[in-house]
């Protein structure tokens, strides 16, 4: 299993913005057939390092996980929303488990 996390951080944080984002990032279970499982959480402390909210992503493979960034939903949907709400600061680590 592969694991896909990405912290973001929004252009304007606000409880309602954190949760759309949550919202819009959970719609990918279902919709993008290679993610295994999913989780997304915000952050609560807020510290000036903090980023906002995290997406973890589970997949079966490295060629899954290509899979996965070409999807369309994910490219159509999901990136577009979140390039639209974030400052474009965001970070990421993928890792075999």
């Amino acid at each position: 299993m592969v694991r896909h996390m990405v912290l973001f951080k929004l252009k304007e944080y606000t409880a309602e913005n954190c949760n759309s984002l949550k919202d819009v990032l959970l719609a990918m279970e279902g919709n993008v057939p290679t993610v295994k499982s999913i989780e997304v959480r915000v952050d609560q402390l807020r510290s000036a390092r903090s980023y906002d909210v995290l997406l973890s992503v589970d997949v079966d493979s490295w060629e899954a996980l290509d899979e996965y960034q070409r999807d369309a939903y994910h490219c159509e949907v999901v990136k577009k929303y979140v390039l639209s709400v974030t400052n474009g600061a965001s970070v990421t680590m993928d890792y075999e488990f």
